[in-house]
């Protein structure tokens, strides 16, 4: 059988067609890499060349930092793993940070280094962070600049209202609040309608899903909060 060969011709243009990635425009490559998660980013981007390191040391490559439960792999991150990643991303931020989505792994130390450095932040999801208290959200005063709030399920506890007055007191340009709590069928929730209706008077959309909201609370809010313009109450408990 005769050997298998490639003409020098043909074979300089199939090399041809391979695509060179470091031929591409900077903001071509800044786009790819800010559809990663931050996972990613920090961990494997950063390091494949000095071209993307350079452009990862760039601080609105982070005005978007998203760490959710299916971007890393429990056996490979524990909590103070993916701790010390939204951190190191928070600082590379230089407070240019927007935009911020949390699952599970969030703690009071964390949050508050995020409302330090996080003035410019306009969106903020926090999911499961069973690790959050009231003591976490103290700097919420910081958010002057918040338009959108999720705390789903962070097991605050009988502080939740505070929490929530803080918020309201704080964030004065708040325009769409999800809240969803942990053990509602525990106790109504009104002390939290009444939260919302004294300091969110602004909002646009609110979701409230699995509280025990009482007819008193429900019109709590609605008379306070004219602007609303959608309200979702999933797996709400009306008690008289």
């Amino acid at each position: 059988m005769e050997p298998c060969s490639i003409p020098v011709k043909e074979a300089d243009c199939m090399n041809s067609t391979v695509p060179n990635w470091l031929e591409l425009p900077v903001s071509i490559t800044t786009n790819i890499l800010q559809r990663l998660n931050t996972i990613d980013i920090v961990t494997s981007a950063c390091k494949v060349c000095p071209l993307w390191e350079n452009i990862c040391k760039d601080p609105l490559m982070w005005r978007t930092i998203r760490m959710r439960y299916n971007d890393a792999s429990p056996y490979i991150f524990n909590h103070v793993d993916l701790v010390k990643i939204c951190r190191f991303a928070v600082k590379q931020s230089c407070g240019h940070l927007e935009d911020i989505d949390i699952e599970y792994f969030c703690t009071d130390y964390l949050l508050q280094y995020i409302f330090e450095n996080g003035s410019n932040l306009r969106c903020m999801r926090l999911a499961n962070c069973l690790r959050i208290s009231y003591i976490g959200f103290k700097k919420a005063w910081k958010l002057s600049k918040l338009e959108e709030l999720d705390i789903s399920f962070c097991n605050i506890g009988d502080k939740t209202f505070k929490v929530l007055e803080v918020h309201g007191k704080s964030c004065r340009l708040l325009k769409s609040f999800k809240f969803e709590q942990m053990n509602y069928m525990e106790r109504s929730s009104d002390l939290e309608a009444n939260a919302i209706a004294n300091t969110m008077q602004g909002l646009r959309h609110l979701d409230i899903q699995g509280n025990m909201l009482t007819i008193f609370g429900l019109n709590a809010i609605l008379y306070p909060c004219p602007l609303l313009e959608s309200l979702t109450l999933k797996d709400v408990l009306m008690s008289n």
